[in-house]
């Protein structure tokens, strides 16, 4: 342990500079298959049992005594298209780029314990699968986790995620959120020749005005986010469609089915009020529907558990203080369905997550992935040296 953890002190430029690499690599959600690859890799030459299954998760074994299994996981995907600059730029101490923080931090650090724990010859008690996890952006909806957790259910002592930086909270409490898509068609035709036709859009925004005006709860903390817009053809075009999504979160689920609701009468009514306005419904009235694209399931860790004592004794080690947060992570999935899991950062700072100014210092850093070590083996043990 000690050598593990020297380790991890002596080589903190080396972790930074795994970091950038990987993060220089594009992996949108649905397009994580590069950096897959390059974290299969990595972990390979830690002597770990690689494999990938058919979503495109890189699952590292370290077989432990035990079939029981710890997994340590952090997702590979972000939330920028493709064709997004993820080139790093230093600024004095500081690494700016999209997805510096969420999540090269947590995939640079899930190298990282692995190739420490290699180098001092550890051995642990119960198996301990390292896991790069495909979908944790977006409309990924958890995949990657929810097909991890489907695949070892049985076997799961606790789940440790790996996500973003900050080491001043630990994430015991899941906040449930659903991703809604509102999609609305109608006639479509020429700007000029065709105006008084029902226009998608107009519908789109007079439904959002509503939608917008609606109070919500401080306690339980309630959020909603207009987060992408789109149709028409052209400027000179009466669109035939029009998108929108929404985010909804919340501590209490009887407050997104709220939300949920209001946002179908808005909908409902904004196409209403769009139909009553136009001077010519006789080429085609608009037609409207909500699709669900994404749910994530509340849970939270009891505060006797095992995982979350292991972490606070990890915390005392190291000298690290740490609060219980709620958020929406990876570990949404094994809390929804009662299995011990926790999401922590990975030492160092970060901030401007999902943007394109993302940064990470990574100053502190070495305490963050001792903490996360000494979490992993105080629930996995660590089996006896052979004489």
């Amino acid at each position: 342990m000690r050598s593990a953890l020297a380790w991890l002190q002596q080589n903190v430029d080396w972790v930074t500079d795994l970091q950038i690499r990987l993060t220089e690599i594009p992996a949108p959600s649905f397009q994580e298959e590069k950096r897959a690859q390059a974290v299969a890799k990595l972990l390979a030459e830690q002597g770990l049992a690689v494999q990938q299954d058919k979503l495109g998760n890189v699952l590292g074994e370290l077989r432990g005594r035990s079939d029981q299994i710890v997994l340590l996981t952090a997702h590979l995907d972000t939330v920028f298209p493709p064709n997004t600059d993820v080139h790093a730029r230093r600024q004095g101490d500081r690494i700016v780029a999209p997805g510096i923080s969420d999540n090269g931090t947590g995939l640079a650090a899930l190298v990282a314990i692995a190739k420490a724990m290699n180098v001092a010859h550890i051995k642990p008690q119960d198996t301990i699968l390292f896991a790069a996890n495909v979908g944790e952006e977006g409309e990924g909806n958890l995949r990657g986790m929810r097909a991890l957790v489907d695949a070892y259910h049985s076997r799961l002592k606790a789940v440790i995620v790996l996500d973003g930086s900050g080491i001043d909270h630990v994430t015991t409490r899941a906040l449930a959120s659903r991703r809604i898509e509102v999609v609305i068609t109608g006639p479509g035709g020429h700007s000029w020749s065709d105006f008084g036709l029902p226009n998608p859009i107009n519908a789109l925004v007079r439904g959002s005005v509503r939608f917008i005006n609606t109070k919500v709860p401080t306690a339980p903390r309630t959020t909603f986010n207009l987060g992408q817009v789109e149709g028409g053809t052209s400027v000179n075009s009466i669109p035939f469609e029009a998108r929108l999504k929404v985010d909804l979160r919340s501590e209490s689920e009887d407050e997104i089915v709220r939300m949920e609701s209001a946002l179908r009468e808005s909908m409902a009514a904004g196409v209403r009020d769009e139909m009553e306005s136009s001077r010519d419904r006789s080429r085609g009235n608009l037609d409207w529907k909500m699709n669900l694209i994404g749910s994530r399931p509340g849970g939270e860790l009891p505060k006797d558990a095992a995982l979350l004592a292991a972490l606070l004794a990890a915390d005392d080690a190291v000298g690290n203080k740490s609060r219980i947060e709620r958020s929406s992570t990876d570990a949404n999935i094994p809390l929804s369905m009662g299995i011990e899991a926790i999401a922590i950062g990975a030492g160092g700072n970060g901030g401007g997550a999902h943007s394109l100014q993302e940064w990470y210092e990574p100053q502190g850093r070495d305490i963050g992935l001792k903490r996360i070590l000494l979490t992993l083996l105080t629930v996995a043990g660590v089996a006896p040296e052979k004489k």
